[in-house]
């Protein structure tokens, strides 16, 4: 799991050894704004990690499954361990996940291209979350 939250911010919010960290000690990647239509950048992703074999949940209080994965309100309501909770909201919504984020003591927090809020970030990162904003974990991960 996470090795100690030696993170510097805010220009380390695309560290490439954090990214390299993220994507190869994590398993459970919980998609927060997981979208069933397959148009949006979420559905995409999500579906390029499954294929990748990451275990995808989502979190979407308007369905109960994309992709084959179970979708919940919450993240709180997750019945299992996250590692990685990877943002598709807008910037206004992140505050309130990344305290969700804190209060579960999810190691690490991905704010996906256009999703980007200091403050937050900032928050999360003082609470030992590791932070990655304003990158995409496909684009990433076809990039190791």
């Amino acid at each position: 799991m996470p090795r100690g939250n030696n993170q510097k911010s805010p220009s380390s919010w695309s560290n490439p050894g954090l990214i390299r960290e993220i994507l190869e000690e994590s398993r459970t990647v919980a998609v927060v704004g997981l979208s069933d239509k397959t148009f949006r950048p979420s559905h995409d992703v999500a579906r390029f990690l499954i294929e990748h074999g990451y275990h995808v949940v989502g979190v979407n209080p308007n369905v109960d499954e994309i992709l084959g994965a179970i979708c919940y309100p919450t993240l709180a309501e997750v019945p299992e361990p996250i590692d990685v909770v990877c943002v598709f909201r807008r910037p206004e919504a992140v505050d309130a996940v990344v305290s969700e984020v804190i209060r579960l003591k999810i190691p690490y927090l991905w704010l996906q291209i256009g999703v980007v809020d200091e403050a937050a970030a900032q928050r999360a990162h003082e609470a030992g979350v590791k932070v990655v904003m304003n990158r995409c974990m496909k684009l990433e991960l076809e990039r190791q």
